[in-house]
Formats: C-alpha cells, structure tokens, sequence
C-alpha cells in the first residue's frame, strides 16, 4: 500500500505509520503526478486543493482534523474520506474556554493598555460594561471584569468536541443548553437545531462547533443575532460559515454583542475586510486545534485507522464513502 503524506512531516510523525506501508512525501508546490492508494492531506484546504490535481489512485483519505468540508467536495465517487475525531478535541475545548475568559476579563482591552505602558486607561472598562450591556447605571466599584459564574451557554454542537468543551466550562457554574442535529433526551437533554430561534433569546453566550454543511450555512445570520440579548458573546471554533459575516460586522459595530471568532468568512481574512476593524472582536486565525501534541494525536490515529486496513478490518470516523 502507498501512502501519501505531507512532506513537511517532522521525522517523530513520520515514524508512527506502519512500515509495513510505502510512504510518499508529497511536497506542498508538486512538480509530478503520484500514484498512491491513501492519501494523509495536510491540514490547510488551500495546500490540499493545490496537491491533490497531482494524486492519481486514490481510494481513501485519511484526515488530519476533524472538518473534511473541503475534502468531500474535492473527491470523486469511490473515495473514501474518514476524520480524526477526538484527536483536537482538547486544544479546541481549551481555546473555547479561553476566548470566552479573555473576552470576560476583558484581557484585550487590558493588553493594549499594557503596551501603552499606562493602567490610567482602566478607567475605560466600566464604559465598555455600560455600553456593550446598555446599562447606564454606575456601579461601585467600577466594573473591572466579568464572571462566566452563572451565565447562561448555549452550545450549538454536541459531537465529541462539543462534549469536550462541556465537560470544562461545567464546573465554572454555567448554566448550559445543547443543542445538536436532532432532539434526544438521554443521558443527557439535547435540543434540536430547529429550536434554535426559541433558544437564543436566553443565550448570554452562544458557542458553535458544529460542522459546516448546506443545512448550517449561516446558520447564524441577522434574524438570529438579533434575537440574543443585549450584550451576548458568540463564540465561533467550527467554520466561518456558519455566520452570516455582513450580519456580524452590522450587530458588532451596532455595539448589540460581543465576539470571539477562530474561523471566518472569508478565510484567511483580506487585509481590507472590515471585520479586522469590528469592536467587541477577539479574532484568532483558525489555530484552536494546533497544539504540539495535537498532530501525534492525529497522526497516530491515521496510524490505526492504516493498520485497521491492512487486517481488513473496517475503518472508523467514516463521515464519506464516495458511493
């Protein structure tokens, strides 16, 4: 079996394939055509999208992350494509929790008053509590943070990640809503995305990690933004997509909600887009899953799944079978 592979892999990553396999490197710029049976794409679409005109025989590909969006349009009937779940699901938690802390503390604001070298400037923390909550009235002392203690989460994805991402912020005393694809009611209760409207009204924060397909583009667009109340922080981990970016960028600059944003639409974000410019925004660039031990996770999982083939055994985290 020949097994295609990022060139750029690091030789520890490289040693966890089985040697019982030919391993191809394939370069980020291919120059020629290989001929390979599985294909391990690298993780950024737009390398992939370039490599993969050079590929020939592939029948199944073996993700790196947990979004194959890209992939399954990218492949013919008769290919194959599994995800690495689970193997991102820590970082991507991890960050989650973060953007939602940063942003409640306010460390945005707090770090550029540390490059100016100057806290005079805190002063400036009650009127963004005032104006971003629409509540005039002083406080004593001026607000210098907020708590996530006893806000109200509602996740929208309750796949392996999301469950992550639930099993840390339980213990900050949250009071948390899921929801997923369909409605069930054990062991835990989950809410159909159908009810989403009738959910966010109570949202002071709104978590997405669900995937990105025809059913959940903007997902979140004008109407839904504005039925979260005054002041709500929307959290995006899963696929630009997902939001309506012009509805964002109108209820952001509104001063309606705040936002912690990992993923994008369009992505990477123009220089000139006015999303770059939004306030209330902390933007990463789609990073959440990177971690030093995220790729051995992934990596060692696409491992198996090559070991699991050559016993003839059926593959797992199938999310696309070509037929």
């Amino acid at each position: 079996m020949r097994v295609g592979y990022p060139a750029s892999f690091t030789p520890d990553l490289l040693a966890l394939l089985p040697r019982e396999v030919e391993a191809v490197p394939i370069p980020s710029h291919p120059e020629q055509t290989y001929q390979i049976d599985l294909w391990i794409p690298p993780p950024a679409p737009a390398i992939g999208q370039r490599i993969w005109p050079h590929l020939r025989g592939v029948h199944t590909i073996l993700s790196l992350m947990a979004g194959t969006d890209w992939l399954i349009a990218l492949a013919p009937t008769g290919v194959t494509i599994c995800n690495a779940q689970d193997a991102h699901n820590i970082p991507t938690a991890e960050w989650t929790l973060t953007a939602i802390l940063s942003m409640l503390k306010y460390f945005p604001w707090y770090h550029d008053l540390q490059r100016d070298a100057d806290w005079r400037g805190r002063a400036q923390i009650p009127e963004i509590y005032a104006r971003i909550h629409a509540n005039p009235n002083p406080t004593f002392p001026p607000i210098q943070q907020e708590e996530l203690h006893g806000k109200r989460v509602l996740l929208v994805g309750y796949g392996s990640i999301g469950k992550t991402i639930e099993h840390l912020i339980l213990p900050f005393g949250v009071e948390l809503t899921r929801v997923a694809r369909t409605a069930r009611t054990t062991p835990v209760p989950v809410h159909a995305v159908t009810e989403l409207d009738a959910l966010l009204p109570a949202a002071e924060i709104l978590i997405l990690i669900l995937p990105h397909t025809p059913a959940s583009h903007q997902l979140i667009a004008a109407p839904q933004l504005a039925l979260l109340p005054q002041g709500a922080l929307l959290v995006n981990a899963a696929r630009g997509p997902i939001v309506h970016t012009d509805a964002l960028v109108e209820a952001l600059h509104a001063g309606r909600i705040r936002a912690a944003l990992d993923v994008t639409d369009p992505e990477p974000l123009p220089p000139d887009h006015p999303l770059w410019r939004c306030p209330n925004l902390l933007l990463t660039p789609h990073v959440a899953g990177i971690t030093p031990r995220s790729a051995p996770r992934a990596v060692g999982l696409a491992a198996d799944q090559i070991r699991r083939m050559l016993r003839g055994e059926p593959l797992l985290h199938v999310v696309h079978t070509g037929l």
